[in-house]
């Protein structure tokens, strides 16, 4: 009989707790598969996504090694409307407008740089915004040209864009300004990095002076 009194009166304390959080307790368990499968879906959904967009990006390579043009500039539209949140949009479009270039496409070129610039991460994002700005400079549209360098960019980008800003400068004969870029350029530039010569040689082209390398101080 003690059994059953302290087994009715571990009910009657479950049915009141119960009565008071239950419904809470319901809605919060259904939260929680909710959001356990919504998660869920969302990576059964990146997972895929992602192994569609590889396999389009095989395609576009081999219409690259194909020099077929048109279809990687299909391949690179697919991949920017269907796969445009995947790191392989990006890629994508800057070979797609590496492709077009050499096609004598600049339009087209412009266009995809542009994509990226405006889509893909900043690393895409500053590579992009280089080579734009290149195609304007071949192109003498050299306020659009500085005007694609605008923005932050990653530090490991930074002196490819002053350096391109230099010779953007250099054709617009800011020679002062340009020297000011190339210096920014230099500071910005690994000393092992074999282009450092390069931006050293533009530089003193324009009366610029290249500071000779401070020497190692003796051990005390």
């Amino acid at each position: 009989m003690a059994y059953d009194l302290e087994e009715q009166e571990q009910l009657a304390t479950l049915k009141a707790w119960w009565e008071r959080y239950g419904n809470l307790t319901t809605w919060l368990v259904i939260a929680a598969l909710a959001a356990y499968s919504a998660w869920a879906g969302w990576n059964y959904y990146q997972r895929n996504q992602t192994t569609q967009a590889s396999a389009l990006y095989e395609e576009l390579q081999r219409a690259v090694e194909a020099k077929d043009n048109t279809k990687v500039q299909r391949a690179a539209t697919d991949m920017e409307s269907k796969f445009g949140s995947t790191s392989y949009a990006p890629m994508s479009a800057l070979v797609a407008a590496k492709s077009a270039f050499e096609a004598n496409d600049a339009k087209t070129a412009k266009a995809q740089l542009q994509w990226a610039a405006d889509h893909g991460a900043d690393e895409f994002k500053a590579i992009a915004k280089v080579r734009l700005a290149g195609v304007l400079l071949d192109e003498k549209a050299y306020d659009q040209a500085l005007k694609a360098l605008d923005g932050t960019v990653p530090p490991a980008f930074a002196g490819s864009v002053a350096d391109r800003k230099g010779d953007i400068l250099v054709a617009q004969n800011k020679l002062a300004e340009a020297r000011t870029a190339y210096q920014a350029a230099l500071d910005a530039t690994d000393k092992k990095n074999p282009g450092r010569q390069l931006i050293q040689l533009k530089l003193e082209a324009i009366g610029g002076a290249v500071p000779a390398d401070k020497p190692a101080k003796a051990a005390a």
